[in-house]
């Protein structure tokens, strides 16, 4: 089983994560799902430019 999940790593995790969209869609609709998609990607992607700029550095080292 360990080597199922090293050898089809990412299948697994895009599987997972198509299940979870799915899962969204159809309790929450599709353009409440699209925006949690654009939220989610706009704080990943302020945290990526936080952590390349060593913006905050000095305050998370306390």
């Amino acid at each position: 089983m360990q080597d199922f999940f090293t050898r089809e790593k990412l299948p697994v995790i895009f599987g997972i994560l198509g299940f979870i969209l799915a899962v969204l869609f159809f309790t929450i609709g599709f353009f409440k799902t699209i925006l949690l998609i654009v939220i989610t990607a706009i704080g990943i992607g302020v945290g990526i430019y936080l952590k390349n700029n060593h913006i905050l550095d000095d305050y998370l080292k306390k």
